[in-house]
């Protein structure tokens, strides 16, 4: 009995260079790129993260991303023209003010 473990190797479509840009050109942010539908369907995400999904090469990709719907249309319309198939809202139940919130305890000044 074999078993096949091919580790399918993850496409980047987005540039590194694109995704320093999108914080300042649309004010988006690409959280998951390239993911399954399992993956981008997280619920360890915030809550105003949508699910674009996408036609790139003949492939139906799909992106967790945040950011204001209009402002994703754009941003993806820019990249893909034709290919923006459909922009949902995620499934995360993180708070947007509590999302990569660093909890470190703050110092204490020692009593004299």
């Amino acid at each position: 009995m074999t078993t096949k473990t091919k580790m399918e190797k993850k496409e980047l479509i987005w540039t590194s260079k694109e995704k320093e840009n999108h914080k300042s050109e649309y004010g988006c942010e690409i959280l998951i790129e390239n993911g399954t539908l399992e993956q981008v369907s997280t619920t360890n995400a915030p809550t105003d993260a949508f699910i674009v999904t996408y036609e790139y090469q003949e492939k139906v990709c799909r992106d967790l991303t945040r950011g204001a719907r209009a402002k994703l249309f754009d941003m993806y319309y820019d990249k893909f023209k034709s290919g923006l198939k459909i922009i949902d809202y995620g499934k995360g139940n993180v708070k947007p003010a509590l999302w990569g919130y660093n909890n470190s305890t703050p110092k204490t000044k020692k009593r004299k």
